[in-house]
């Protein structure tokens, strides 16, 4: 797949979250190379990206959000939806990519980029009151829920530099199901898909817990 844009949060105050003052899904297109590493402890609300941030530092950052990767052929899906420009960066993604669907992208597989870097994909992008109030979209949640297009976090295993035009190459892909759709509808109302995923034992820490906390199961 390719880097068609890397994009930092610029913030701006929060007005659609309670206990958060800003919130960094404002994105916007940088150029040059930017950093990755690993992020900093969740407080900080410092992510994978060199300079970006995140506001609601209890709901989004640590290891497992590090990075936030988009599809911009789901960006065009939306476009047409919506009838309105949806820049690259305005979900609130680091990293808009071409070539690969992100929905099929499984929990666990490994992206490969330059100096080093390596992303391994963690989660799917579960939509909050701040996403639905920037969109400022009428049944925007209800929108991206029945679309499942939820784009894929990352955490950083091994340092490196991203930058527009650069090829990332998929170097492992586990044998199983936890694709980004499924992840995507287990975390948003099919209680027996998260049950089943949870039994696999399969799951990420971050998302065991999630589904566990939404579903009250032991």
């Amino acid at each position: 797949m390719r880097i068609v844009s890397v994009n930092i949060g610029k913030p701006r105050p929060n007005v659609w979250k309670a206990g958060a003052e800003f919130t960094g899904i404002d994105k916007h297109p940088v150029e040059g190379s930017v950093e990755v590493r690993a992020a900093r402890a969740k407080p900080s609300g410092e992510v994978g990206l060199a300079g970006d941030r995140v506001g609601d530092v209890r709901n989004h950052g640590g290891a497992n959000q590090a990075v936030y990767a988009y599809a911009r052929a789901d960006y065009d899906h939306f476009e047409k939806i919506l009838g309105r420009e949806l820049r690259s960066g305005m979900f609130g993604d680091n990293l808009t990519v071409e070539g690969y669907d992100l929905c099929q992208a499984r929990s666990g597989e490994r992206w490969r980029g330059p100096d080093g870097l390596v992303l391994e994909v963690t989660s799917p992008r579960i939509p909050c009151g701040t996403f639905r109030g920037w969109m400022d979209e009428k049944g925007w949640l209800r929108t991206f829920t029945k679309q499942a297009r939820s784009g894929a976090y990352l955490k950083v295993v091994a340092p490196g530099a991203v930058a527009k035009g650069i090829e990332l190459e998929i170097v492992y892909r586990p044998d199983n199901d936890l694709t980004m759709t499924n992840l995507f509808r287990a975390g948003m109302g099919d209680r027996e898909l998260a049950t089943r995923f949870l039994d696999s034992g399969a799951l990420n820490e971050d998302m065991a817990d999630y589904f566990r906390a939404l579903y009250k199961l032991d």
